[in-house]
């Protein structure tokens, strides 16, 4: 039976959007690559700070052997992008051959032709530096890629323990260059800055991977359920569902409210409880990750 026209159609729309996807994909690891070169040649590598990761590990041999940071950093990730080819495929890894290797050359061609302008200041080094290199690495992430070395190895690391967040992954990755680098550079004062800088990146990191999706799940017991959930309805536009109980000692039937709201709401709903009912009970405790309508997809890609 021939094939309708429209199916057709439909076929090469989404061919066609499948390929915007993928140019835009690409273009924003290309710039992602940019920008943690630049991190790399002008914030963290004049000032000794070894920022974790194969990075610090090409900083840290750059010191010995000068070939260059970025060179040092395709050198190391060889074996890791071979690794990636037989546990994530060819397609996987084409993104991150490619990420990797622009983020090499922009290191050494910003070196080269703009090291005059790297920043001598500390402090302004690891603030800055940090939140570039954190930020690159969390915009190619969620482009489909990683930029080789440990990147690969968090990847790695989270189909084996997806409960643990990916900037927790790099932090204990990075603590082990990080005291490399204090040995190497014997100079406790960039180790330590080295650690901030590790921290920064993943606070920045998890921020750029999952948002802020910190909130807090509470439950309100109180005789004017429906009063509350009506105002935080209204008045905060979250949703609120009612769950039947009972209270143990009086026997009395009771709507308890169950709601999730984000933390910057929580002061405002608070005082809507306590002006409708002073005497109502209400639990608080923290919700580190939402699913569904106003939070995050369920169909998004865990990275």
């Amino acid at each position: 039976m021939p094939k309708p026209v429209f199916c057709g159609k439909i076929d090469l729309m989404k061919s066609r959007l499948s390929f915007k996807k993928i140019l835009k994909n690409y273009v924003r690891i290309t710039l992602a690559s940019l920008v943690y070169g630049a991190a790399l040649a002008l914030f963290l590598d004049p000032l000794d700070l070894a920022p974790g990761g194969f990075s610090g590990i090409a900083i840290i041999i750059n010191r010995y052997l000068t070939l260059g940071v970025g060179t040092w950093f395709m050198l190391l990730n060889i074996p890791v992008l071979i690794l990636g080819i037989w546990k994530f495929g060819m397609n996987f890894t084409i993104s991150t051959i490619y990420s990797t290797a622009l983020t090499s050359l922009f290191t050494n061609l910003i070196a080269q032709f703009f090291g005059a302008y790297a920043v001598q200041d500390l402090i302004l080094g690891v603030v800055f530096g940090s939140v570039l290199v954190a930020g690159a690495i969390g915009v190619t992430f969620l482009s489909g890629a990683t930029t080789g070395g440990s990147d690969v190895i968090v990847k790695l690391l989270r189909l084996r323990y997806p409960h643990v967040k990916t900037g927790r992954l790099f932090f204990l990755l990075d603590l082990v260059v990080v005291s490399a680098a204090g040995i190497a550079f014997r100079n406790v004062n960039a180790a330590l800055y080295s650690l901030i800088s590790v921290f920064l990146m993943g606070y920045v990191l998890d921020l750029v991977l999952y948002g802020r999706d910190g909130a807090k799940m509470i439950y309100i017991i109180s005789d004017r359920s429906d009063e509350i959930s009506t105002r935080l309805l209204q008045e905060l536009d979250v949703g609120a569902t009612h769950i039947a109980g009972k209270g143990a000692y009086s026997g009395k039937e009771k709507q308890v409210i169950m709601c999730v709201i984000r933390k910057y709401v929580y002061p405002k709903a608070e005082e809507i409880v306590r002006e409708e009912d002073p005497e109502a009970f209400l639990i608080v405790s923290n919700a580190s990750e939402i699913f569904g309508e106003g939070y995050k997809s369920y169909f998004d890609e865990r990275i």
